[in-house]
């Protein structure tokens, strides 16, 4: 008898606090990452797996910033090197930084089988850690999302991944 109460007492509890996370206002929140030094952000609610890359199958008569296919969890996945798309990529990572380099999946209700290959993780952030940051960008992709500055004054890129699954050149693999 006891169990059943404490049963009953835990559930309600617990759909006492859902109803109260349902309530509140969603803030955002992304998932930081490095890029040949560029500090970018991605959507938390976007982003799907975060992997170690595995063996890479070339692709022939691709982009240069395609880095080939890879089975993540038993999916084939297209990979993308995200520095190299993003035409920043203008050194060769050294073995030590290829050993922080991670997959990042794109969530699958973007409905695109890719990975972003990144230099390194950096964490998590949320809107109280950051400022939008006012400063002139020039003109910007279509996935290029707000741009914030964190309290040490470095600046951050927001990536919007669903709008870079829809991008044309994103889509374009075939050199």
């Amino acid at each position: 008898m006891a169990d059943k109460q404490a049963l009953r007492a835990l559930q309600t509890r617990l759909a006492e606090r859902l109803r109260t996370a349902q309530a509140q206002p969603r803030t955002p929140s992304w998932l930081a990452v490095e890029c040949r030094g560029h500090g970018l952000l991605f959507p938390l609610e976007q982003a799907g797996e975060i992997f170690a890359p595995p063996p890479l199958l070339p692709v022939p008569h691709t982009q240069p910033w395609f880095a080939g296919v890879a089975n993540l969890r038993g999916g084939l996945h297209a990979v993308v090197d995200l520095a190299g798309f993003l035409g920043v990529a203008r050194t060769p990572l050294t073995d030590a930084a290829r050993e922080q380099s991670r997959l990042v999946a794109l969530g699958a209700r973007l409905g695109v089988n890719a990975a972003l290959l990144v230099d390194r993780l950096a964490g998590l952030r949320g809107v109280e850690q950051l400022e939008p940051d006012a400063g002139a960008a020039g003109e910007q992709p279509p996935f290029a999302g707000a741009r914030f500055r964190d309290a040490g004054g470095r600046l951050w890129q927001e990536i919007v991944l669903a709008a870079l699954a829809e991008d044309e050149r994103f889509l374009a693999i075939a050199a």
